[in-house]
C-alpha cells in the first residue's frame, strides 16, 4: 500500500544536508511483537484544569477502545518466466477506535485500503474479523464493523474540533511501528491546515499536534484533556537529510495531522447508508491571487464550464461570502451536496459577472478531475 502522499524539497542547507519534509501515511506498517509504553505528558497537558484528569487517567479510560487493526490483501502477479502467476499476500496493520456498542470502528481508509481481510485487536487479545462497511478516500476516513457478541466493546466519546483551539492539550493512543497501545501526549500546535488525500484531493480544517505520531497511529484517536475523540491520526511530516529513500527513519519529528472528528460525523450516516460519500465538485483547477481565485482549469463539461466558466476567470465570491483564497473555495463547496446550486461572482476581462453553477459529484480520484 502506498505510505507517501506527498513529497516536498525545502531550499535549505542545514550543515552541509539538503533537508527535505515528506508527508506520510502513518500506516499500515509490518506487524512486530506488541508491548506497552506511556510517555509522561508534556507540561501542558499533565492534567486538564477544567477536567482535573491526569494523562494516565485519560489513557486509562480511553485505551481500552483503541483496537489494532490487520489489514490481509493477495496480489497476483505474471511473471513471464513462469508458468504459473504468482500469489502475493502482503498484512499491514493500523489503529482504530470504537465509537459505540453495536461494534462500529473509525479507522483511516488507506489502512484497509485493497484489503480482502480486516481483523481488529481488542482489549485482552481478543479479536474479530471486521467488515468494512464504508470508505471515504477524499476524506481518508473508512468505517467497520464487527459482531459485538462477547467482545470488551469501549465506546470512545466523540468531542467537536470546532471548540479546539491552539494550546489545547492532546493525546494519541494507537499502535506505532505494532507497539500496542502507545500513550503519547503534546498540544494543538496549528488549525485549519490542508493535507492530501489518498486520491489526491485535499482534506481541510486538519488538526496539527506536536503529540508523537508515527506509522501505525493511523485511524487512532487524537483525545483532547477531557479524554474525547477530537481528530484520527492520519499522517505526519518527517525532516530527514535522506527523505524518501530507504535510511529514511519515516519517524515524527512533532508535526502530525489529524482528520477533524467533526467531518468523521458529518460522513457517517452516508457511509453506514450506502458505503461511500459522495462530495460536492465544482470541476475548476485554480489559484489564489489578490483579486480572488483565478481559474487555471475548467473541467470540459465539468460543473463550472456547464455554467459558462472559462479558464483566467477570477472567482471573487459564492453565494455572495467574498472568496480570497483556494483554500476557501473547497471549504465552501465542501459544506454543500451534489446537486446544490451556487451563485459565483467573478471576474473576465476587468468586468464582474454572476452565474448560477449546479455541483456536481467530485470524481473517484483526483487525476479524473483534471
Amino acid at each position: 500500500m502506498k505510505d507517501v502522499i506527498r513529497t516536498t524539497a525545502l531550499p535549505a542547507v542545514l550543515g552541509g544536508a539538503v533537508v527535505a519534509v515528506a508527508f506520510l501515511a502513518l500506516g499500515p506498517v509490518k506487524e512486530r511483537t506488541t508491548t506497552t509504553i506511556e510517555r509522561a505528558a508534556a507540561s501542558a497537558a499533565i492534567a486538564n484544569p477544567t477536567s482535573g484528569l491526569t494523562a494516565h487517567e485519560i489513557y486509562q479510560r480511553a485505551a481500552p477502545g483503541v483496537v489494532y487493526v490487520r489489514s490481509e490483501s493477495v496480489q497476483t502477479t505474471n511473471n513471464p518466466f513462469d508458468l504459473f502467476p504468482q500469489r502475493q499476500r502482503s498484512v499491514g496493520t493500523g489503529s482504530g477506535f470504537v465509537i459505540d456498542q453495536t461494534g462500529r470502528i473509525l479507522t483511516n481508509y488507506h489502512v484497509i485500503a485493497g484489503a480482502q481481510r480486516v481483523t481488529v485487536q481488542f482489549e485482552g487479545n481478543k479479536s474479530a474479523t471486521a467488515r468494512v462497511i464504508g470508505r471515504d478516500q477524499s476524506d481518508d476516513l473508512a468505517l467497520l464493523k464487527v459482531d459485538p457478541s462477547g467482545l470488551p466493546l469501549h465506546a470512545l466519546p466523540l468531542g467537536s474540533s470546532k471548540t479546539v483551539q491552539v494550546g489545547d492539550p492532546t493525546l494519541a493512543i494507537g499502535n506505532p511501528f505494532g507497539l500496542d497501545r502507545t500513550l503519547t501526549s503534546g498540544i494543538v500546535s496549528a488549525l485549519q491546515r490542508q493535507i492530501t488525500a489518498p486520491n489526491g484531493f485535499a482534506i481541510d480544517n486538519v488538526i496539527q499536534t506536536d503529540a508523537a505520531i508515527n506509522p501505525g497511529n493511523s485511524g487512532g484517536p487524537l483525545l483532547d484533556g477531557n479524554g474525547r475523540v477530537i481528530g484520527i491520526n492520519s499522517q505526519i511530516a518527517t525532516a530527514t537529510a535522506n527523505a524518501g529513500t530507504a535510511t529514511d527513519s519515516g519517524g515524527s519529528v512533532g508535526i502530525g495531522f489529524a482528520v477533524p472528528i467533526d467531518t468523521a460525523k458529518k460522513v457517517l450516516p452516508q457511509l453506514e447508508k450506502t458505503g461511500t460519500v459522495k462530495q460536492a465538485w465544482m470541476g475548476i483547477l485554480g489559484g489564489t491571487t489578490p483579486s480572488g481565485v483565478v481559474l487555471q482549469s475548467v473541467r470540459s463539461n465539468g460543473p463550472a464550464a456547464r455554467a459558462g466558466l472559462h479558464g483566467r476567470d477570477v472567482v471573487t465570491a459564492l453565494d455572495g461570502q467574498k472568496i480570497t483564497t483556494m483554500e476557501g473555495v473547497i471549504a465552501s463547496v465542501g459544506s454543500k451536496k451534489p446537486g446544490d446550486k451556487v451563485t459565483v461572482t467573478y471576474l473576465r476581462g476587468g468586468k464582474s459577472h454572476t452565474t448560477t453553477l449546479t455541483l456536481g459529484t467530485r470524481p473517484d480520484n483526483l487525476s479524473a478531475a483534471r
